[in-house]
């Protein structure tokens, strides 16, 4: 049971990243965009999911792609 909540923990730490990061780009609550994507997916039966699984992954394209660099010598 423990391995399921090990998961659980794991999912949630690194989900909520992404409905954090849309919040403070977009200077509103986290609670709001989180509800929002769970009303979406209750509604249209999973598009909610999809599109979060979709931002999820052109975020962690773009800061694997864009990142900042503290100096010259880093490259």
């Amino acid at each position: 049971m423990s391995i399921f909540y090990n998961l659980l923990r794991y999912f949630q730490k690194r989900g909520y990243y992404v409905c954090q990061r849309i919040a403070d780009r977009m200077g509103i609550r986290a609670k709001v965009v989180r509800t929002t994507f769970m009303y979406l997916t209750f509604v249209t039966l999973g598009f909610g999911f999809a599109l979060y699984l979709f931002l999820a992954f052109w975020m962690r394209i773009k800061d694997l792609v864009y990142t900042k660099r503290s100096s010259v010598f880093d490259l």
